[in-house]
């Protein structure tokens, strides 16, 4: 039983959740200081999440068997290895995603309303790179649902405070995959898969994934613009700038051993985010 467990954790690398999930608790967060917000609601942001990156990394498995198989750095994930079977990712996909749909029910009407477009646009990342060299782009725009989601749980409308967030973790998540995406540029070439590396080559996109941490920066500090953040919220943004840059500062055009790693410093920026918006918000300084 726990053999299983781990193998699906393994499926859906779960411990990526903490990419998405703080930024979805951060619109809530936001969206409560306007409207009240009930821990029920939390709880069910928390399933909704869960489920929808579930059914998300599902399916990007399941398209992604055969061509997982033929890449020595994907080889080992568990249909390719034969650790779970194709029917079996499916089946934990439907169920997951209905988990989702689920979820949104109990969170509003509007989030119910929303569910399948989000699942939509979730799901379309997994089958980008076979149409758009934009396929990093996708995922921003996967990831960026996250925030927009929880403002809109907890009864959040209107205001900037969630696309500017949206917009944040778009450019982010947009920005450290073109630098995950270099390390099968020669891959993606031979097998005629599209990516932003595979358009521009490994220095240009270096560029653009710099350019787009840049602007996920600009867009956390325009979020304290449009709502009261204080000093320590711009602390917290700058510790933010700080680990962008140390990740980029891995990754050379000339030397990609290091992308696991700046890939793994990602898992940091979305907790000590979360976690100075909730001293921002809720510091004793604020009552």
């Amino acid at each position: 039983m726990l053999n299983r467990l781990a193998t699906y954790a393994s499926f859906i690398r779960v411990g990526h959740s903490v990419f998405a999930l703080p930024f979805a608790l951060a619109g809530a967060l936001l969206a409560a200081q306007h409207t009240a917000v009930t821990w029920s609601a939390v709880g069910w942001i928390l399933v909704a999440m869960v489920a929808a990156r579930s059914a998300a990394m599902g399916f990007n498995r399941l398209v992604d068997a055969r061509m997982d198989a033929l890449n020595p750095r994907t080889a080992n994930r568990e249909i390719p290895r034969g650790a779970m079977s194709m029917r079996e990712a499916t089946v934990f996909v439907l169920v997951s995603s209905a988990a989702f749909v689920a979820a949104s029910w109990r969170l509003n009407s509007v989030c119910f309303a929303l569910s399948p477009v989000a699942l939509a646009i979730v799901f379309w990342y997994s089958l980008a790179k076979r149409f758009t060299t934009w396929t990093q782009l996708f995922l921003g725009l996967a990831m960026a649902v996250a925030p927009v989601g929880g403002w809109l749980a907890v009864g959040g409308r209107g205001g900037w405070e969630p696309w500017l967030l949206a917009a944040a973790i778009g450019a982010w998540v947009g920005g450290f995959d073109v630098l995950y995406a270099c390390q099968d540029l020669d891959f993606d070439r031979a097998h005629g898969l599209r990516s932003i590396p595979v358009r521009f080559g490994v220095r240009t996109s270096l560029a653009i994934s710099r350019f787009m941490h840049v602007l996920a920066v600009l867009c956390l500090l325009a979020l304290a613009l449009v709502t009261p953040l204080g000093g320590i919220y711009l602390a917290g943004v700058a510790a933010v700038a700080a680990m962008l840059v140390y990740e980029q500062s891995l990754v050379r055009a000339d030397d990609l051993s290091q992308v696991k790693r700046a890939f793994d410093l990602n898992g940091y920026v979305g907790i000590v985010y979360l976690v100075v918006l909730t001293v921002s918000l809720y510091g004793p300084w604020q009552h």
